[in-house]
């Protein structure tokens, strides 16, 4: 007889071993003071699995010993769900809240762990965390506020009161296949934004017309797979049509009509440069692979990808920022053949930590736990794939408080022969990794719209949970079959899973799916929802049918899951079945090149433009001028970010050699990051960035252009070679369906084509995130829009041919030289003086590209020469503040004499002030031994270069001008720079 009972479901309780601290309820307890959550909270803290299972009680108090429970530190206790053991309160806390992942998100422990447990042979159908809360007696009210604010996420968790009550953990029932038709075709207008809006498709109407037009030329209703296939395709995230399409353009020079903003400016920015080299063309294959490629030695190139996952991070953190880093490294191994990962970088934006609770829009999550969340979401990921996590940084502005900007990005190296690719006609179409759930489904659509207050609860299926241990195995699998040429083709199903991956790798050739074939999480899923779902560690391979079974027992011996779900077909359709039915055709040609085009209208009005109002005489007085620097070190935009490096693995892998925290005591901010991609060669890779949204409030075109000339400097200060750096955009901006706010972008884009141009800095990779803003009604029912700052991400890869040659910005030996390379311009308009002061007006920094270029070919000549001990490149916070750095870095002192220091076009800022706190572009401090000081004149000939100072043994920075100075020990310098997020 068949058993229909359920197997019984085994709860296992996990705390600190009598004696311990519980961390979790001191961190918790903490953020509820930080959140307003709660003054002083009393608080108990568990962690735990239910098993469901043909299993006794000693088998499960087994399994706890063997894999769950830390013996020395931990304790458990093991009961059948629902017993009252397991609901008694300790010490007399009556308050009990169970946290668990709602059925069907993904549950990375759990699946590690259920497949741990079948492998010492228990019988075990399903496992699941949870998280268990025992809470002092408040009132309800602020028991639901503590709940939803910080112990739990509406979007991904299942909150339950009191004791567990589940019977069972399987989830889903079978799918009653019928198929799925739109009435489109006699539409109106405004059932057509209707059935758009309502299907979460984000399609405008000219694009409803365009289906509409479409399907009453084939004399058919299209189904519901082949209008989502659509959506996900012309998807603001996948096509990025605004950038690529036209537009009209107007700003205070006149009038400039773009037929693709992208083919015009960034690309080619890239196809002139690619031409002066000629012969030494050392871009590889750019804009056309999942990451750019670029040459690197004699046997490989290297391979570079940032990516945007904004929105999902808004909703949840850790998931939102865990997927990103997750999804940049398939894009490494999506890219040619497959790219061996190497290292990973992060930049965040978020509003201020400290923000009060109560000015925060309805649903917000507060910007400290987002914080959080996302840090956590990275160093999980990254440490536990075991990919160095090397450069990166953190904005703060209040204009992200409803949108933060996550960008994940990835480095890898490829042979030279397995860059590129191509599937071939009757290659099977193979899913390799993870199952397919509901998990990410309108995630590329999701992606393209604006944020609002319901997004939480209405998105919650564009939220995905990663597994790194999942895309490890598939990346050891990958490269294996990568290197016995078991495959034609790879790429990752990134936004709109299947529908892209398999959609952009057959757009040349026609494919036909499988969808009953795909490998799922759990019953229940529609052909739709397999087709769409962004589930995570999922790639798609075309296989040779002659190498499929070698490929499919080579995964089964790594425990990597292969299953074939179609076929590469030369008829130029997608088509799709579901049990045998068709259930969907598109021409590929209509999916990939029908979307219509839109002309937009985009204006550029620049702001009035006037001094800075320094001129009050009390900020200009020595004593302020001290005070500035220590606010602007504990700035939170430049301030420490050692508590959130020192979570990131950074040597693994072994090939770190300038590192993100650097200097005497290992605490120094790094210009940018080193690494040895070989270990047996001394070949090396820089990887450095470059953003300032604030300069985008005064001018979006010097804003560009001096991220560019950041992440370029920030290369050379370690001594890459400028000729050989390679450059990424991510753009992210508001709703671009307003003139001003595109014209904005557009002003952005020129920059970028004009100084790549005349840097020699090739585009290779790119990506945009648009619409970011949040909208809500509030208290008195008034609709309500925060956008984001313009934000643009510049992301530099350089090349250095000896890494030892390279050098840190920390002070390396009391009376050594100090010198200042470039020319300083009162250019304070967005600078960080500005901001801690409160001050309005001012020049923005500019790019002088032709002296830029001849600085930046200098100092790396000087450094490759060994001239140079120290090199620090000036941004935030100028001559100040880097000089203020390079001491706390190496734990010495400096004396610079201002009246050194030549400042040009003044605008009424005072003669100290522009001294020290001017942000102008392409500018180091150099530290050098005097005996260098003939070498250095001779490389600097003709260039901005002046002494201005020494390296002290004393350790307090010293600032002289005429009969004034500013003296700061280093001490209370390195206390300002280190306290703001001093959160370990």
């Amino acid at each position: 007889m068949v058993d229909l009972q359920p197997a019984p479901l085994w709860q296992i309780d996990i705390a600190p071993a009598d004696g311990q601290v519980d961390r979790r309820a001191n961190e918790i307890a903490n953020d509820a003071r930080e959140l307003d959550l709660a003054d002083s909270l009393q608080i108990c803290c568990l962690r735990g699995f239910l098993l469901q299972g043909h299993l006794d009680r000693s088998e499960v108090e087994s399994i706890a010993r063997q894999l769950l429970v830390e013996a020395v530190v931990e304790q458990c206790r093991v009961d059948r769900v629902g017993q009252p053991e397991l609901s008694q309160p300790p010490n007399g806390k009556p308050v009990l809240i169970h946290v668990l992942p709602k059925p069907g998100v993904t549950d990375p422990e759990a699946e590690s762990t259920l497949r741990q447990v079948r492998s010492l042979g228990h019988d075990v159908s399903g496992i699941r965390t949870f998280k268990k809360y025992w809470i002092e007696p408040l009132p309800d009210e602020q028991i639901h506020r503590l709940t939803s604010k910080l112990l739990s996420n509406e979007s991904i968790d299942q909150v339950i009161a009191g004791p567990l009550k589940l019977a069972r953990l399987d989830v889903g029932d079978d799918y009653p296949f019928e198929l799925q038709t739109i009435q489109l075709t006699g539409s109106s207008d405004e059932l057509l934004q209707r059935i758009s809006r309502e299907g979460g498709l984000s399609l405008t109407l000219i694009e409803m017309r365009t289906i509409q037009e479409y399907f009453r030329k084939l004399g058919r209703e299209p189904t519901d797979i082949e209008l989502e296939t659509i959506a996900q395709t012309w998807s603001e995230h996948c096509s990025h049509k605004t950038l690529a399409g036209k537009v009209f353009y107007r700003d205070e020079s006149g009038c400039r009509e773009f037929q693709n903003l992208l083919k015009e400016t960034i690309f080619a920015a890239t196809h002139t440069i690619r031409q002066q080299l000629q012969d030494d063309d050392w871009c590889v294959s750019v804009f056309r692979d999942n990451a750019g490629i670029v040459r690197f030695d004699e046997d490989s190139n290297v391979t570079f990808k940032v990516e945007t996952h904004n929105r999902p991070s808004a909703i949840e953190p850790y998931g939102g920022a865990n997927t990103g880093i997750g999804g940049v490294i398939r894009d490494t191994l999506g890219t040619g053949l497959g790219a061996k990962p190497v290292c990973s970088t992060d930049v965040f934006c978020f509003a201020p930590p400290d923000l009060p609770a109560a000015q925060l829009p309805p649903s917000v999550l507060h910007p400290r736990r987002i914080m959080k969340g996302v840090v956590a979401g990275v160093r999980d990921y990254g440490n536990r794939m075991g990919i160095p996590t090397v450069n990166g940084a953190i904005y703060f502005d209040r204009r992200y408080v409803g949108n933060p900007l996550v960008f994940c990005g990835n480095v890898g190296v490829v042979p030279h022969d397995l860059s590129f690719k191509q599937p071939q006609p009757d290659d099977l179409i193979v899913a390799v990794g993870g199952p397919t759930g509901r998990d990410g489904i309108h995630g590329a659509t999701f992606s393209s719209a604006e944020l609002t207050e319901h997004s939480e609860k209405i998105s919650g299926g564009a939220v995905q949970i990663g597994n790194a241990i999942t895309e490890k195995m598939l990346l050891d699998v990958l490269l294996q079959a990568r290197d016995r040429g078991l495959y034609h083709a790879v790429t990752d199903c990134g936004a709109g899973g299947f529908s892209s991956a398999v959609g952009e790798m057959g757009a040349d050739i026609g494919a036909e799916v499988w969808l009953d074939k795909a490998p799922l999480k759990y019953r229940g899923l529609s052909y739709t929802e397999i087709w769409i779902s962004e589930a995570q560690e999922r790639m798609v391979l075309a296989i040779p049918e002659k190498n499929w079974r070698e490929f499919e027992q080579l995964c089964r011996s790594e425990s990597v899951e292969a299953t074939v779900i179609g076929k590469f077909v030369a008829t130029g359709q997608l088509e799709l079945t579901f049990e045998g039915q068709r259930v969907g055709c598109l021409d590929m040609e209509f999916m990939h090149d029908g979307r219509p085009d839109v002309l937009r209208d985009a204006v550029y009005l620049p702001p009035a433009a006037g001094p800075l109002e320094s001129a009050s005489s009390e900020l200009k007085a020595p004593d302020r001028l001290r005070q500035s620097l220590l606010d602007i070190l504990a700035s939170p935009n430049v301030c420490s970010k050692h508590w959130v490096i020192r979570q990131y693995d950074h040597e693994v892998l072994g090939g770190s050699v300038i590192k993100p925290l650097v200097g005497a005591e290992n605490d120094g901010p790094s210009d940018a990051a080193v690494i040895r991609p070989k270990l047996k060669s001394h070949r090396g890779l820089v990887i450095a960035c470059g953003m300032n949204p604030h300069y985008g409030d005064w001018d979006p075109y010097h804003m560009a252009a001096s991220s560019i000339d950041e992440a370029v400097r920030n290369c050379v200060a370690v001594g890459a070679d400028p000729r050989r750096i390679a450059v990424l955009d991510n753009f992210c901006w508001g709703y671009t369906d307003r003139p001003e706010t595109l014209g904005s972008l557009v002003r952005a884009a020129i920059a970028c084509h004009d100084v790549a141009v005349a840097f020699g800095t090739p585009f290779i990779s790119g990506k945009d995130s648009l619409n970011n803003e949040f909208s809500y009604r509030d208290a008195n029912g008034n609709r309500q829009t925060i956008s984001i700052p313009s934000t643009l991400l510049i992301s530099g890869l350089g090349q250095v041919d000896d890494v030892r040659r390279c050098v840190t910005m920390d002070f390396k030996q009391p009376g050594n030289d100090v010198y200042l390379v470039g020319q300083t311009y009162d250019e304070l308009g967005g600078s960080h003086f500005g901001l801690v002061n409160r001050l309005a007006g001012g020049m923005v920094p500019r790019v002088r590209t032709s002296s830029a270029v001849r600085i930046f070919e200098a100092v790396h000549s000087a450094i490759s020469q060994g001239c140079v001990r120290a090199c620090h490149d000036l941004s935030e916070g100028g001559l100040a503040v880097a000089a203020a750095e390079m001491a706390i870095a190496g734990a010495l002192g400096v004396s610079i004499h201002l009246n050194a220091v030549e400042v040009r076009e003044s605008h009424g800022s005072g003669p100290m002030v522009a001294r020290l706190f001017s942000e102008s572009n392409t500018r180091f401090l150099l530290e050098a031994a005097p005996e260098k000081a003939s070498a250095l004149q001779g490389l600097f000939a003709g260039l901005p270069f002046q002494k201005i100072g020494q390296v002290t043994a004393e350790r307090e920075v010293r600032f002289e001008f005429d009969s004034d100075e500013v003296v700061i020990p280093v001490s209370e310098l390195k206390f300002a720079w280190r306290a703001t997020l001093d959160w370990s």
